[in-house]
């Protein structure tokens, strides 16, 4: 009994604070819904049956698409408790071969997360339709641009929400204040919208406690309006909620009535934020919130506003701030503009969200990603969107000036997302959960058709506006094609000029070269083979370090990957050349640790790898695949290997354990430039990166059942304390010069312009720059 009401209380607790994560931009719709719907031909039918047909479009709209579709249907779908475009996305490329990361091993299907039984059956026969689009490559890029178009629609919402909810908000001036103008209007919203951008690095862990207060204390207040405008002005408004009066609508008003569902489309503007933040709450939580509290409250405001419109329907641009009781208009008038920046950070937050994904699939330029909390997952800020964020949503509030213009654009961006879901789904429910075509078709048809009605509504707007949100996300589009067109290229070009195994098996285990005390960690993104930059260090370097690592960071389509799973080591040949293999795995929604993390956790891993491998291929703790085993750097790792920290680089450590001997014998290894080099180098960098060359690995006295494994052990903990230094291949590509003009545009001027301004890859990675080397090559493409 007392575990049930814990589990309500939860519940509880999660619907209250989704209202200020969720629902923000979808409480501010009643702002603008009504002036966007009646602007206009559709101002020329000041009637009692336009005001009802209008209401009866926006209760059954709601009805339909953020009730039956969303909070019925897309919260009982996700990916590992994941929602949103890129959650439907990663479950096709899983189940069906639509996957168009190219380093994918037959290892990342083992992985608990990567299939589901509660979705699907591996044992199933594929239909007819699955065949026919695996069979079809050229579906694989199609998908992806139709998810990518509905990412760079998300982020064009993320330019147009701050300035359509803020400017609205801001506009209930007018009402009352004499002397407000537009220009005052505009100023107003660009401070406000100034004053929010510049502090999110802060991030909105100390502030965010406030935004489920605020929003629920704004739609009780919109709902109390609602039914005193009712009781005041049409207690009749009831019957707007039957069906007729869109049909006498539309009879009345025709084309202008078509035209104007663009506007009723805006009443649920913010309800696929309960898809794409599902991750963050609970489906339970989330319906408990829509029909307790979203639901009704709005209902009322939107019944209570065609009230008071159905006999002040000159007041049609004003109608929220006009029904509002004059003693009641400054704290309504508050708590819109504080609502509005509550929605306005949602959309912010959901664009920094979406640019980390793409960036994980390739899909988006290097970017610099800031974790703003420690215990919060998944708060981000990254600032080079920040400030473009901010640029755009200024130049949209000073250059439009109206929420018409904008709203005709929010409308077009918003309705092209919940399509492309549509069409996502669609494919989900035949390929994921083996459903017959007829039932997707039937979801298809049945949602699609209301949505292409309502965006087809809105493209007739496009001269008023819309266009704006066509411009940003072909943008962002190309942007993110182009860059995973020359990604992918770039690595096929790694793939294949790879060095062959028998090159490398026929230089010896000293691979031609002087092998020098320390660790050489080399970056690629190859999961298989050697990469051609290392044949520069056997051609053109005496020495390389005594243990080489090759690491392949890699993405996966689930969301997280656990720590345990995360890693997965191998040999590159004999065990006397002291060569490894790393691919470290992520979800597309995982956090990448910080460098020093990773030299622990590389470290730690080998070593487990190196007695795995000793104990034979299968053990409890790490399953093998072929030449790799996934290897869990557990509690059994730390029995065998310890790791501790010292204040002074000469100081020893403790007796009774098998340990490297000191820092002297490790200097001498380096020349004296070297040596003075990062002396200098630990007195200018920050604390807490000096102390990150403090640590050191002690080997315990245990029991072995083959004394090379301690000795191997052993020659990896002195190559650590020696020196780990990290090499990058950096390859670039140039079209050939019979390549077609396209070509050549999208290689050599596009992708290599946004690899010039991008984040290098060591900063991406986190490496201090002393302890980093470069090596490119070119590419013909």
């Amino acid at each position: 009994m007392a575990q049930i009401r814990n589990q309500h209380k939860r519940v509880l607790l999660l619907a209250y604070q989704s209202l200020g994560i969720v629902f923000g931009s979808l409480s501010t719709s009643p702002l603008y819904v009504y002036k966007i719907t009646f602007s206009g031909w559709l101002q020329h039918y000041q009637t009692e049956d336009a005001v009802f047909g209008a209401c009866s479009l926006i209760f059954w709209t709601f009805m339909l698409l953020p009730l039956f579709k969303y909070v019925v249907i897309m919260l009982s779908v996700d990916d590992n408790g994941e929602g949103g475009t890129f959650a439907l996305y990663s479950l096709l490329c899983r189940h069906a071969k639509l996957c168009l990361l190219p380093n994918h091993q037959a290892a990342d299907e083992d992985l608990s997360t990567y299939f589901s039984p509660r979705y699907s059956n591996r044992n199933i026969p594929p239909s007819v339709f699955k065949r026919y689009v695996e069979k079809h490559k050229n579906t694989r890029t199609g998908l992806l641009l139709v998810v990518l178009f509905g990412a760079s629609m998300v982020i064009a919402i993320g330019v147009i929400t701050p300035s359509i909810t803020v400017l609205s908000s801001i506009e209930g001036l007018k009402v009352r204040v004499k002397n407000a103008d537009d220009r005052m209007v505009v100023a107003i919203t660009c401070f406000v919208l100034v004053c929010l951008i510049v502090r999110q690095h802060h991030g909105t862990h100390r502030v965010g406690i406030t935004f489920a207060p605020i929003v629920l204390l704004w739609l009780l207040s919109v709902a109390l309006l609602g039914i005193y405008n009712i009781t005041k002005w049409n207690p009749r408004i009831y019957q707007a909620l039957s069906p007729y009066y869109i049909y006498k609508f539309f009879r009345n008003t025709g084309k202008d009535g078509w035209i104007s569902l663009g506007g009723i489309f805006l009443c649920i503007t913010g309800t696929e934020a309960m898809f794409a933040d599902l991750g963050q709450f609970t489906a339970t939580s989330m319906r408990v919130a829509f029909f307790v509290v979203i639901y009704p409250c709005l209902m009322l405001q939107y019944m209570g506003q065609a009230a008071f419109l159905s006999k002040n329907f000159s007041a049609a641009d004003i109608s929220f701030y006009a029904s509002v009781p004059e003693p009641l208009f400054w704290p309504v008038f508050v708590l819109a503009i504080s609502t509005g920046i509550v929605a306005s950070q949602a959309a912010i937050s959901e664009t920094f969200s979406i640019v980390q994904q793409c960036q994980a699939l390739g899909c988006f330029p290097r970017v610099k990603i800031v974790h703003t909390s420690r215990w919060i997952h998944g708060k981000i800020y990254i600032p080079e969107i920040n400030w473009i964020l901010m640029i755009l949503i200024l130049t949209v509030t000073l250059g439009f000036g109206d929420t018409t213009l904008m709203g005709n654009a929010y409308g077009i961006a918003y309705m092209s997302v919940t399509l492309v879901t549509t069409l996502l789904m669609t494919l989900a429910i035949t390929l994921v959960w083996h459903k017959t075509l007829v039932l997707a078709l039937s979801f298809l048809l049945f949602f699609g058709s209301m949505e292409i009605i309502f965006l087809s509504s809105s493209y007739m707007r496009i001269h008023r506006g819309g266009w704006l949100s066509i411009m940003l996300s072909s943008v962002f589009l190309a942007v993110m094609y182009v860059w995973h067109y020359g990604s992918r290229r770039k690595y096929l070009s790694d793939q294949q000029n790879r060095i062959p195994m028998k090159r490398i098996l026929s230089l010896g285990p000293s691979l031609g070269i002087i092998r020098t005390p320390g660790i050489g960690v080399i970056y690629t993104e190859l999961a298989t083979g050697v990469p051609a930059t290392f044949s520069h260090f056997l051609t053109n370097l005496p020495s390389f370090y005594q243990v080489i690592v090759f690491v392949c960071i890699k993405t996966i389509h689930v969301p997280y990957i656990s720590h345990k799973e995360r890693y997965l080591i191998g040999r590159i040949g004999p065990k006397a050349y002291q060569m490894y293999r790393c691919i470290i795995r992520y979800g597309y929604k995982d956090v990448h640790k910080s460098n020093e993390d990773f030299e622990y956790n590389l470290v730690m891993s080998i070593a487990e790898f190196i007695q795995l491998e000793s104990e034979g291929s299968r053990t409890p703790d790490g399953s093998v695949d072929g030449r790799l085993a996934v290897v869990r750097t557990s509690e059994k790792t730390g029995m065998r290997m310890v790791m501790s920290e010292s204040a002074n680089l000469g100081e020893s450590y403790g007796s009774g354990s098998s340990s490297w001997t000191g820092s002297a014998a490790l200097s001498s290894s380096k020349s004296a430039t070297l040596r003075r080099l990062q002396a200098l180098y630990e007195q200018e960098v920050p604390a807490h990166l000096s102390r990150r060359r403090h640590v050191r690995y002690q080997l315990l006295d245990k029991n072995y059942k083959h004394p090379h494994v301690k000795e191997e052990l052993l020659e990896l903990v002195e190559a650590k304390h020696a020196e780990v230094a990290y090499v990058i291949g950096h390859s670039y590509i140039k079209a050939r010069r019979n390549s077609s003009f396209l070509k050549k545009l999208a290689v050599d001027v596009a992708y290599s312009f946004l690899r010039r301004n991008c984040r290098s890859p060591g900063v991406a990675l986190h490496i201090p720059h002393i302890s980093l080397i470069m090596a490119g090559m070119n590419y013909y493409v």
